[in-house]
This record gives C-alpha cells, structure tokens and sequence, in this order.
C-alpha cells in the first residue's frame, strides 16, 4: 500500500526537489501518532491528507515542518535531511489556532515572511520590499494590505499566510485545513491560487476534511489513519473500500 508512486508530470521542474518520507513514526507520551509512513512526492503537486480524526494529518504536517520530533524515519527534502531546507518550508496552522487579534498589518504579517532570509540581524533590504510586494500582489492582497488582520474575512486571512509564505520562498507549504470555515467562492479562489502556486514550482500538502471536493483541489491523496493506508493519485486513493477502511473505525 505504501510503495512509493512516481510521477513524471514533474520533469520540467528540478527532479532533486522531492520529498521523500520514509518509515517515519511519531508518538505523543508514548502514544504512536504516525506509524511507519512512507511516501514520495514533488514540486508542483498538491497533496491532500485526509482520515478521520485523529487520524495523524495535523502531526504529519508539525513533523515535516520540523515543530515535532520524530521517533524514527526519516524526512528528505532534496536527498538530504529536511533540517538543512528548512526555510524552504512554510506551515500554516489551522485558522483557530492563530491569534487574530495581534496588532500587525497584512503588509507587516507578510514582512515576517523574509526574516528566515534576512536572519534577524540583516536590515531590511529594497530586495525584501520587492519580495513583499510580489507576494500581496501575486494573492491579490495589494489594496488590503495596511488593514489590520483581524478585520479580514477568513479567506483573506489564508490567502494573507499565504503570501507570507510567498515573500519567504518557500518551497513547500503544509496547510492545515485551509478549506475549513470559506464559503463556496473563498474556496474556489483559495484553490485556484494554490493551483497557481503549484504550477510555479511549489510543492503544496494540507489536510482537507471535504472528501467531495478533493478532486477539485488536489491531484495526489494520503489516504492516513495513523498509517498511510493509499497514496497516489486521487482515483486511486478514493476508492469506496479505501476510504471505508479508513473512516470505519471512527464511526463505530
């Protein structure tokens, strides 16, 4: 089930930049949360994680983003191990765990976005502006920018995350439960973009709970409760008794 499947739709991209996840378990408290994962994908493919609760999505994302530790496997990003790359990662938590009523701008939350370049000690450079104004102007954020991002409608706020995401250059960007909480046309143009960011060379993965509009929005699928039960295509993955295996258990 968790042979890993190879794709060619990537060639024009650099066939280094690919993330290989081998054997990778992790447990909270003793508790295995991943066991023994095993896949490989690569730029310009978006990936969903779907399973039910519990199922491990979130940790999957923390792990890959380097916010948890591994119990063991290993995580490569351009054959080596993904610590080096690790600016080149972006992880955006779901909207509910963020803390909306911070006093900062769109513009000052997508300046964060070159500190992983700057380091905190490099001054801000006329570069760092022309990243920053690329990023508002490529999710089509440049007339909200100076608004506080507490006023900015749930779409706006993932589409603000994601521009920081851009201004870092980040390669790959783990999103947990975009979708989540956008009305029908946030959601289109959320993944329209992500389409966008996709074919520009980003490797994308975000854990998605909707499993009718999957197809819409992704082109490869993990199908994960605590292990990877299918990967692959979506065709492949969504097949009736792999994902009735998969949610079965949390429906008893």
């Amino acid at each position: 089930m968790t042979d890993h499947v190879h794709h060619d739709c990537c060639a024009h991209h650099h066939h280094h930049h690919e993330l290989v996840v081998e054997n990778l378990s992790v447990a909270y408290r003793k508790i295995l949360a991943l066991d023994s994962i095993s896949f490989a994908t690569s730029c310009g493919t978006r990936v969903a994680l779907i399973g039910p609760n519990g199922a491990g999505k979130s940790t999957l994302l923390k792990t890959i983003a380097g916010l948890l530790p591994r119990q063991s496997g290993s995580i490569l990003w351009r054959g080596s191990p993904v610590k080096k790359w690790s600016r080149e990662f972006a992880y955006l938590p779901q909207r509910e765990e963020v803390d909306w009523s911070f006093p900062i701008t769109v513009r000052g939350l997508v300046e964060m976005g070159r500190y992983p370049q700057t380091g905190w000690w490099r001054s801000y450079q006329p570069s760092d502006a022309l990243a920053v104004d690329q990023a508002l102007q490529a999710l089509d954020l440049e007339a909200l920018q100076h608004r506080q991002i507490r006023e900015l409608s749930g779409g706006q706020q993932q589409r603000a995350f994601l521009a920081r995401a851009v201004a870092q250059e980040a390669h790959v960007l783990l999103l947990d439960e975009p979708f989540t909480g956008l009305d029908r046309n946030a959601s289109l143009r959320l993944g329209a973009l992500l389409e966008k960011l996709a074919t520009e060379g980003r490797l994308i993965i975000a854990s998605h709970h909707d499993l009718a509009t999957v197809p819409l929005l992704f082109n490869e699928a993990l199908l994960l409760d605590q292990k990877a039960l299918a990967f692959g295509s979506i065709e492949h993955v969504l097949q009736k008794q792999l994902v009735d295996q998969a949610f079965s258990t949390s429906l008893v």
